[in-house]
C-alpha cells in the first residue's frame, strides 16, 4: 500500500496502475479473507486510472471498492468503524494524497466517482453520487463540485447554496466568488459570508482588514461584470492591478472585458501584457486571437496559434484560436474546429460566439441563432445580443430582432452599444430610420467616443441625402481614430458625392492602415470604374419591412 501511494505522490501514475494490478490480484488481498484490503487495494488502482485520465475504468474499480465495504460492514461492523482507511488521506482525486474507504465512509469514493462522471460531461450521473453524500459528510471540494453540478443542471438555487457553504468554508474559493456573482447574487451578499474574525483583542487583526478590503474589491467588480456594469468592473479592476501590478489574473479579466466591450486596442495591449508575463497561458486566449483577426495581424495570430498547440492542445481556448486562424482559407475547417472546442467543453462561451459568427458568414441564420442563444444562456454579453440581432435580421425576423435588442438595452441600461442595436433593427427599414437616428444620437450622448454610433449615424446620413453631415460628423473622428472602417466609411460618402479624389486618398488610408480590409478593396474596384466614366452597379435597396409595436414604442420612450 505504502509502495503504491509512494508513487502517486511522485506523479508516477502508470507505475502506480501497474502496481495497483499486483495488489488487487494478490492473494495478501483476498476478498473472502481480507475485504478491506481488497478495498483499499481497488481505491489506489481507482486513483491511479483517475490521473491517466481514464475515467471510465476509474469508475468501474470505485464501484468494485464500494461492493466491498458493504460486505465489510456487513460481516465485521466493528473492525470496520476501527479502520483508518478513509480517516486519514485525502478524499479528493485532484491532489497527490490517496484515500481509501471503510462501511461509515463512503463519501470520498463516491466523490471520486462523481468527479470522473464530471470529467466526462455526464454532470447528471455525477450530480446523482454527489447527492447520494449526505450533507454533514461534504467537504469543500465536494460542496465546490455539487455548485458547480446544480448550475449545469440549472438548479441555481441549490448551486447558491453550495456556493455559499464553500465560502462559508474558505473566503478565497474564487470560482464561488465568481459562479455567484454570475448566479445574480449581489456583492454584499457574498461579502457577508466571510465576517470579520477578531483577534485575542477583540479586533479584526490589520492583515485581515487590509485582506478583505482587496478581496471585496474584487467580488464588486465581478459582480459588476455580471451584472453588465462594464465600466465599473473594469475601474474597479483597475484598481486593484494598482495595488497588484503584473497580476497575471487580473490582467486577463481587465482584457476579457476590453474585447466584449470593444477596446479593442486595450484589450490587445492588456493580452499582450499577460504573455510577457505567462508566455504559456492559455486563458481567454480564443479572445485575444479574435482580436487579432479584426487587426488583421495574422503573424501574431499564427505565432498565437503555434504556442498555444505546443502549450495545451486539449484545451477549448485552442480549438476556438485554431477556428479563428482557419476562418481565412476554409470555413467548414474553421467552423469543425470551433466545434470541437465546444465538445471539450460544452460551457466555453467564446466557442459558442466564434461558431455563430461563422454561421452568420456562411448564410447560415438559423443554425447561427441557435449558437448564439446557447452562449445568452451560460452568460448573456453584448456579443450574443449583437450576433442574435444580426442573426434575425438575415433571416427579415425584424420583431425577434427587436426584441432581442431591447431585450439587450434593459439588460444594459448605460451600454451605447446596446442602444445602437435597437437602432440598427429600426434602421433595417425605411419607416424606422427617424427612430435609428435618435437611438444612434442617444448612444453618442452616453459614448461620445463610440465610433459604431458614428458609422451607422453617418450611414443614414448617406440613405436619407444629407452626404455634408456624414462627412462632418465623421471627420470629427479622423482627429481621435486611425481606424480603416472609418476611413472606408468617409471614402464611400466621397464617391457617392463624386469627390472621387477624396475618395482615392481614404480607401488607400484604409488600406494603409488593414491592407486585408476587403471593403477597401472593393471599393477602390468601384472608384476605378467611376474614376473611367463607367457607372458601377448601385447597390440594392432593402426592402421596406415596418415593424407595427406601439407597446415596444412606450418602453423605448422610457429607457432613452
Amino acid at each position: 500500500m505504502d509502495q503504491i501511494a509512494s508513487l502517486m505522490e511522485h506523479g508516477l501514475h502508470t507505475s502506480a496502475q501497474i502496481l495497483g494490478c499486483f495488489l488487487v490480484s494478490s492473494p495478501a488481498a483476498n476478498a473472502d479473507v481480507t475485504p478491506h484490503l481488497k478495498a483499499e487495494s481497488l481505491v489506489l488502482l481507482g486513483d491511479s486510472l483517475f490521473r491517466d485520465r481514464e475515467f471510465r475504468r476509474a469508475i468501474h474499480t470505485y464501484k468494485q471498492a464500494l461492493q466491498f465495504c458493504k460486505i465489510i460492514s456487513k460481516t465485521n461492523p466493528a473492525s470496520s468503524r476501527s479502520s483508518s482507511l478513509a480517516s486519514n488521506r485525502s478524499s479528493s482525486p485532484n491532489v497527490l494524497n490517496v484515500s481509501g474507504i471503510n462501511d461509515n465512509e463512503v463519501a470520498p469514493v463516491k466523490f471520486k466517482i462523481a468527479s470522473c462522471h464530471s470529467a466526462l460531461s455526464e454532470y447528471g450521473a455525477a450530480l446523482a453520487e454527489m447527492d447520494s453524500i449526505p450533507s454533514k459528510m461534504r467537504n469543500l471540494q465536494m460542496n465546490l463540485l455539487m455548485g458547480k453540478l446544480y448550475r449545469y443542471s440549472r438548479q441555481n438555487r441549490s448551486a447558491v447554496s453550495c456556493f455559499k457553504e464553500c465560502l462559508r468554508s474558505c473566503p478565497y474559493v474564487f470560482e464561488a466568488i465568481i459562479a455567484l456573482a454570475e448566479l445574480g447574487v449581489s456583492a454584499k451578499d457574498i461579502i457577508s459570508l466571510n465576517p470579520q474574525t477578531p483577534n485575542r483583542s477583540g479586533r479584526a487583526s490589520f492583515e485581515h482588514l487590509d485582506s478583505s478590503r482587496w478581496l471585496q474589491r474584487y467580488v464588486e467588480a465581478q459582480c459588476s461584470i455580471a451584472s453588465n456594469d462594464y465600466k465599473g468592473g473594469l475601474e474597479l479592476f483597475t484598481d486593484l492591478l494598482q495595488r497588484f501590478p503584473n497580476n497575471l489574473h487580473l490582467l486577463l479579466e481587465i482584457a476579457k472585458v476590453e474585447a466584449i466591450v470593444g477596446k479593442n486596442d486595450e484589450a490587445i495591449m492588456n493580452f499582450e501584457k499577460a504573455r510577457l508575463i505567462d508566455p504559456y497561458v492559455v486563458t481567454y486566449m480564443d479572445e485575444y486571437a479574435m482580436l487579432l483577426k479584426i487587426k488583421s495581424d495574422f503573424s501574431k495570430l499564427n505565432k498565437l496559434v503555434h504556442d498555444l498547440l505546443i502549450t495545451d492542445s486539449t484545451r477549448p481556448e485552442v480549438f476556438v484560436a485554431l477556428s479563428v486562424l482557419w476562418e481565412r482559407k476554409d470555413e467548414r475547417g474553421a467552423l469543425s474546429y470551433t466545434e470541437k472546442g465546444i465538445r471539450i467543453d460544452e460551457r466555453h462561451i467564446p466557442g459558442y460566439i466564434m461558431k455563430g459568427n461563422l454561421l452568420l458568414s456562411m448564410k447560415r441564420a438559423e443554425a447561427a441563432v441557435i449558437a448564439f442563444r446557447a452562449a445568452q444562456e451560460l452568460r448573456p454579453d453584448i456579443r450574443s445580443y449583437q450576433g442574435l440581432v444580426q442573426s434575425y435580421l438575415a433571416l427579415s425576423k425584424i420583431k425577434e430582432a427587436l426584441y432581442a435588442s431591447r431585450e439587450a438595452m434593459k439588460a444594459m441600461p448605460q451600454s451605447a452599444k446596446a442602444l445602437k442595436l435597437v437602432g440598427d433593427v429600426h434602421a433595417s427599414n425605411s419607416g424606422g430610420r427617424e427612430k435609428a437616428k435618435k437611438f444612434y444620437e442617444s448612444a453618442l450622448r452616453l459614448e461620445p467616443g463610440y465610433l459604431g454610433a458614428a458609422l451607422a449615424l453617418a450611414e443614414l446620413h448617406v440613405i436619407e441625402g444629407r452626404n455634408a453631415d456624414a462627412v462632418c460628423l465623421l471627420e470629427r473622428y479622423l482627429k481621435d481614430w486611425a481606424d480603416d472602417s472609418l476611413h472606408v466609411k468617409l471614402a464611400q460618402v466621397f464617391s457617392a458625392t463624386n469627390m472621387l479624389q477624396d475618395a482615392l486618398s481614404h480607401f488607400q488610408a484604409a488600406l494603409r492602415i488593414n491592407v486585408q480590409n476587403e471593403a477597401a478593396k472593393k471599393g477602390l474596384e468601384r472608384l476605378e470604374k467611376q474614376m473611367k466614366g463607367v457607372d458601377p452597379d448601385a447597390p440594392e435597396e432593402d426592402e421596406d419591412n415596418n415593424v407595427d409595436d406601439a407597446d415596444g414604442d412606450q418602453d423605448e420612450t422610457e429607457l432613452l
